[in-house]
């Protein structure tokens, strides 16, 4: 239930000073989101890196701009998109983030939610499908739309997995593409009828940041 008095600038002010967890004692900046929050769509990440750490936004580095060019595949601009994290805070040395973290911003992330009610919850990456889809492989069921109480979630790969391996970079232009056809008005998904879409192809820029290619929570 949203409240009346609620807002994005109050979560971002709240964000901002939190101390809820011991993130907030090696943080360089707090990563509340960004974009447009009257989207019909909303991106999340697992947490911010190297870069999103010092400057205090969302997918900025190496995988930001590959998530900025699947988003433009699926005919959709970063823009008019909101896109934050599960977790708010760079873990050090851009770690996994742990339960304990997850669990401090979940009301953050809960009243993002409730402030957008989005058509579509595109997760980026194992930790923030399995927020919603706990037990689920992404492997198995990247690019295909479920409903979560009445809320349509698509899992995704993370945009850094395809600087990771990059086989996977026409894997990600094709989920993307279909996010408009998979999501209906009355946010019911139709996963049998979506259409696969042409070819896109992902460049990937060389030298990418260590920050971006973790290995065991992109898949």
């Amino acid at each position: 239930m949203v409240s009346m008095s609620d807002s994005f600038d109050r979560i971002d002010a709240e964000v901002t000073a939190c101390q809820r967890c011991p993130l907030a004692a090696t943080r360089t900046n707090a990563v509340p989101g960004n974009g447009d929050p009257t989207s019909s769509y909303l991106f999340i990440g697992e947490a911010p890196g190297l870069h999103e750490d010092s400057q205090g936004l969302p997918f900025v580095g190496n995988a930001g701009q590959v998530l900025n060019r699947l988003i433009g595949a699926a005919g959709l601009r970063r823009e008019k998109v909101f896109v934050t994290n599960i977790v708010k805070c760079r873990p050090p040395d851009t770690r996994d983030p742990h339960p304990e973290e997850i669990s401090a911003c979940s009301e953050f992330l809960h009243r993002q939610i409730d402030l957008m009610d989005p058509k579509a919850i595109v997760t980026l990456g194992r930790f923030s499908m399995n927020y919603f889809l706990p037990g689920e492989k992404i492997s198995h069921i990247h690019g295909s739309a479920h409903v979560v109480d009445n809320r349509t979630i698509i899992p995704m790969y993370h945009p850094a997995a395809s600087l990771h391996q990059p086989s996977l970079g026409q894997t990600l232009s094709d989920d993307f593409r279909q996010i408009p056809d998979l999501v209906s008005v009355d946010h019911k998904p139709n996963v049998e009828d979506a259409l696969a879409g042409s070819e896109v192809s992902v460049d990937i820029e060389p030298g990418s940041d260590s920050d971006n290619l973790r290995q065991l929570t992109l898949f």
